[in-house]
């Protein structure tokens, strides 16, 4: 029997997946904290020509969602730290297995250039 729409759009996992991991940014964030706790100046310089008030908001985001957490050490100068929650590093697995993909995509488009 097919459901009745109700104006709302359906929600499946992926969709999910997208709504925490999504954008430009996240996904990187995600693979840079993979290798360990990082500072935001060290994240910053990781990520290149990203803004200070993005990456913020982007680490922000992932804090809610808990995929990061923050700890602040409270020292005169300032000195925070993020990394994976456990929740973050379950995204491991997924994040390999893009790695894996655009990587299969990348060899295609370099095969195809040069026969071409």
């Amino acid at each position: 029997m097919a459901k009745k729409q109700t104006g709302r759009r359906a929600s499946c996992p992926v969709e999910t997946t997208l709504g925490v991991i999504g954008g430009q940014w996240k996904v990187l964030v995600i693979h840079f904290l993979l290798d360990g706790p990082r500072r935001f100046g060290e994240l910053s310089r990781l990520l290149g020509s990203i803004s200070a008030r993005t990456l913020s908001k982007q680490l922000r985001e992932l804090e809610a969602d808990e995929v990061v957490s923050r700890k602040d050490y409270q020292e005169i100068l300032p000195r925070v730290e993020y990394s994976l929650t456990p929740l973050g590093e379950s995204l491991k697995p997924v994040l390999q297995a893009m790695e894996a993909w655009g990587a299969s995509v990348e060899k295609k488009s370099e095969n195809r250039r040069r026969r071409g």
